[in-house]
């Protein structure tokens, strides 16, 4: 598939697939990258706090760093990109600056601001629970928009929750306000993915109530 074929959402839904061998002589064109990203970054977030954060591994020497933090996966070397999705553990710090803009571009008032400021603080408080499900529900959401991205624009990923959380945070100096949520492998598939079988409705979707 070239990355200028454009695709319908469905059409990307069913396109896309966990690629594990990747063409290492493939690139990604830095503004297409970052378009991915940017297509990202529009996921929804719980009050707007956009609690993911990227980290965008394309430097051969430090991919092959990951490499046995990843227990030995060749793909997070073969890909283009290797994206270590973070997730905020502070976003409530993020409040403020989110709210402040909203008001000045005239998206909420000066009441719903201090209304929602108030709502983030007080759920934040003291609950480091409630602080890492949200950084890691958010963060999964961003991560799941890149892959959809990447499909649209012709290229595979693939996440990735098999690494070594604590030598990772060393290798790449991840600062304590956030936890890795996954990786996420982008480049072109030297190999297609193996098909997969999926439930049926039948079997996953339960009406109204058990």
């Amino acid at each position: 598939m070239q990355a200028d074929v454009k695709l319908t959402a469905e059409q990307v839904m069913e396109a896309r697939h966990s690629v594990r061998k990747y063409d290492p002589n493939a690139e990604i064109p830095r503004e297409e990258l970052n378009e991915i990203l940017r297509l990202a970054a529009t996921a929804p977030s719980s009050w707007n706090l956009q609690h993911w954060r990227f980290i965008v591994v394309t430097d051969r020497a430090k991919k092959e760093q990951l490499l046995p933090i990843a227990y030995g996966q060749q793909q997070v070397v073969d890909a283009f990109a290797t994206i270590i999705v973070l997730g905020d553990l502070e976003a409530d710090k993020s409040a403020r600056p989110v709210y402040d803009d909203a008001l000045a571009k005239g998206y909420v008032t000066e009441q719903v601001r201090e209304m929602m400021i108030s709502q983030i603080e007080e759920t934040y408080r003291n609950n480091p629970q409630i602080a890492r499900d949200e950084a890691i529900r958010n963060a999964s959401l961003a991560a799941m928009q890149l892959m959809l991205a990447a499909k649209a624009k012709g290229y595979d990923t693939c996440p990735m929750l098999g690494f070594d959380s604590n030598a990772l945070i060393q290798a790449l100096n991840i600062p304590p306000r956030y936890i890795p949520v996954m990786m996420i492998t982008v480049g072109k598939a030297s190999v297609a993915a193996r098909p997969t079988a999926r439930f049926g409705l039948d079997q996953l979707v339960i009406e109204n109530s058990f």
